[in-house]
């Protein structure tokens, strides 16, 4: 089997679109047997805000774009903007289908410029709270630190 860097992200939101939320964000990454945990958190914040910026520091944190990576997530929103309506925005100068400028435009942009760094990418959704233990992992890294916001 060819090694690859798997790489599982989660974020969310408590209170989301109220003010005073907070969010949460976290990562796995996994990699010949070795896991590398990453999260953090935001105040005054979205769910979707989230779900981009634990995508973002997943394929920060890998050294050698070379090397096949898989990205695990269970955001729609994110596995359809990066592997369709990214390709709209760019060339609609990331406007959207009504002509408005896209949300979280800046996030959008770094994570393409991000995964254009990688020789073999793959992006893949996966069901949330289910079977899939990164995934269920990353998501308590999230809840970690909404806890960590919520109780200070």
């Amino acid at each position: 089997m060819e090694e690859e860097i798997q790489i599982y992200c989660d974020g969310g939101c408590r209170g989301n679109q109220k003010r005073k939320n907070v969010g949460g964000w976290g990562v796995v990454l996994i990699y010949k047997g070795a896991i590398k945990e990453l999260s953090d958190g935001a105040i005054d914040t979205t769910n979707n805000k989230m779900e981009l910026t634990a995508a973002i520091v997943g394929l920060s944190a890998i050294k050698n774009k070379q090397t096949p990576t898989k990205v695990y997530l269970d955001s729609a929103y994110v596995l359809n903007g990066i592997t369709n309506w990214i390709y709209g925005w760019l060339k609609n100068g990331f406007k959207d289908s009504k002509k408005q400028p896209v949300k979280n435009q800046e996030l959008w942009q770094e994570l393409y410029k991000l995964k254009c760094e990688f020789k073999n990418i793959e992006f893949i959704k996966v069901k949330g709270h289910s079977t899939n233990a990164g995934n269920n992992r990353a998501d308590e890294l999230c809840n970690m630190e909404m806890d960590k916001l919520q109780n200070n």
